[in-house]
């Protein structure tokens, strides 16, 4: 694919692996990228200031990918005022830490919570582009994680959640061939606010040093890293229904 002149739509695109994406796509030559968010306010208009600064138009977008209606008017509403949509990041997503053990924390509350946002909302969104994306031969990444293919994670819901994304972007992928691409990528531990805010600064700095001295490539993933899979999986016009893991080998090494 050539990003020159192409539309994206990153969801939860205003921190982390998000931004990350966002400005990897503007680099590469986007004309436009369309930052979802549904509370980082501030920080998607910083990161549509940035995109800005590179020449590419940034477009902060409220909505919560868990409310179908939501995610139909963002997506009419960025073709409206764009006029086409070449790429879809699903990266939004939520989970509660709940350790594996306590099954009775894992209430119904909890189950909908991260299953709306993680599995529904990234169909809702890759349903919603679909025509739009089939029209300009476009391209789809859904943000797993490692949790979805092994029994580890925040809790077992989140876990569970991926899992199921990762089964959807099979399905996708082969809903929407031959002219949309469907892949996804399943990143281990990354050193985001969303990993650390649950645990603090320091106990944060502890399990990341921990992760790294057990993992091959003696570190632990930075959104960019994700970021560069999301791109290169984006570029490779003859892949789809695969999803690629970004831990620095950690999953090889249990």
């Amino acid at each position: 694919m050539d990003f020159r002149g192409r539309v994206a739509l990153v969801t939860g695109g205003g921190t982390g692996i998000g931004r990350a994406v966002a400005e990897s796509l503007g680099r590469a030559g986007a004309r436009a990228v369309v930052i979802n968010y549904s509370r980082s306010q501030e920080e998607a208009e910083a990161t549509a200031t940035a995109l800005g600064e590179m020449g590419v138009e940034g477009v902060p977008w409220r909505a919560d990918v868990a409310d179908e209606r939501d995610v139909r008017d963002m997506v009419s509403g960025v073709v409206e005022r764009l006029e086409r949509l070449d790429v879809l990041v699903n990266n939004a997503g939520t989970t509660h830490f709940i350790p594996q053990r306590d099954l009775e924390a894992l209430t119904d509350q909890v189950w909908d919570d991260i299953l709306r946002v993680n599995l529904k909302g990234t169909f809702y969104c890759s349903r919603a582009s679909a025509p739009h994306l089939r029209q300009a031969h476009g391209a789809i990444v859904n943000v797993t994680s490692i949790a979805g293919m092994r029994a580890t994670g925040s809790s077992i819901a989140y876990g569970v959640s991926k899992a199921g994304v990762e089964q959807l972007t099979r399905n996708l992928a082969l809903a929407l061939a031959p002219e949309v691409r469907v892949n996804a990528v399943a990143p281990g531990q990354v050193a985001t606010r969303w990993f650390r805010r649950p645990f603090g600064e320091q106990a944060a700095d502890d399990l990341e040093q921990k992760r790294a001295d057990s993992t091959p490539l003696r570190g632990v993933a930075k959104p960019e890293h994700v970021a560069q899979a999301i791109m290169g999986l984006l570029g490779a016009d003859f892949v789809t229904g695969q999803t690629l893991v970004v831990d620095g080998g950690a999953s090889i090494n249990y």
